[in-house]
């Protein structure tokens, strides 16, 4: 029989392993355990001698107190640090969650203006970006205020279009999806969820054979991403923010766990998903610390 004295023991204990827990997904691990994931690969049909090194920033989440412009900033220099070729930012740049104050665009977009890569800089939008901005929401359409933030510091900003790029002398294409769910339903819109994805729009830009490397914020895209382009790039999952034993509670994903984090190659077509760095619904992050990615293409993989 379990004594009084105990069960207030047991009681209290829980309450401290859930203290304890609740401080590591609010404070250390969103906030101390920032890592680089590096990944290397040479995609089917990948040209000899082209060796791309890119740096991919996702879910940014700017608000405060848990995304401020200090803290853009500091991920801004340490994205510089690993010395890419081009920086790719895949959407996600504001936060959509109660626990939070919004940052005037301005801020994190003036701290994101200082990365710097020879081949550029280069954005795509994420669901977010559209969301927390209500105007666009009404208009069914854009600019966004987060478009032009990015485009105001001289960062491209890609919607179902293509540019064609150029390394050591041999060519490649960056693509840019618009997002997949940028209108959701509410009243007095007028608007049911929908995207304003284009992809055979995007890849028809694409007028000849060099590689294609395809910015797309959510992964879902990927099961109809045909073999002509080389990898996918995604973000949104989040890694699925909170993971238990590797296993996420909830995934922003129709395919669930499928297209949830890291490299997955189906049928020899190539998607890497980032875990990016910010939160959302929540400011927790357990089993899931926010990362930089860095893929090298041309490379042996990294084990």
């Amino acid at each position: 029989m379990i004594t009084r004295r105990t069960f207030l023991r047991l009681l209290s204990g829980l309450m401290a392993a859930g203290a304890a827990t609740s401080a590591y997904g609010i404070v250390i691990e969103p906030f101390f355990r920032m890592q680089v994931t590096r990944y290397g690969l040479t995609p089917r049909g990948w040209p000899p001698g082209l060796h791309l090194k890119l740096a991919v920033v996702a879910d940014i989440h700017a608000c405060s107190p848990w995304m401020t412009a200090e803290r853009v900033a500091g991920i801004v220099e340490k994205t510089n640090e690993l010395d890419a070729d081009c920086i790719l930012l895949i959407g996600d740049f504001v936060a959509g969650h109660k626990w939070q104050v919004p940052l005037p665009v301005q801020d994190w977009a003036n701290a994101l203006k200082a990365l710097k890569a020879p081949l550029g800089v280069h954005a795509i939008l994420g669901n977010h970006d559209w969301w927390q901005d209500p105007n666009a929401m009404v208009r069914g359409a854009g600019p966004t205020r987060v478009g032009a933030a990015l485009e105001h510091v001289g960062i491209k900003v890609y919607q179902n279009d293509a540019i064609r790029l150029q390394k050591d002398g041999h060519p490649f294409w960056l693509a840019g999806l618009g997002d997949q769910i940028a209108f959701i339903p509410h009243r007095g819109w007028g608007h049911h969820q929908r995207g304003i994805d284009d992809l055979p729009g995007t890849l028809a830009k694409i007028t000849d054979d060099a590689p294609v490397i395809l910015m797309a914020h959510e992964p879902d895209i990927f099961v109809k991403v045909p073999d002509r382009v080389s990898l996918t790039l995604s973000g949104h999952t989040h890694g699925g923010q909170v993971r238990i034993f590797g296993r996420a509670l909830s995934v922003p994903s129709r395919y669930g766990q499928r297209f949830l984090y890291g490299h997955i190659n189906e049928g020899g077509r190539d998607l890497i998903v980032s875990g990016g760095l910010g939160c959302s619904i929540f400011p927790v992050r357990i089993g899931s610390p926010p990362e930089l990615v860095v893929v090298e293409l041309g490379q042996a993989a990294i084990a």
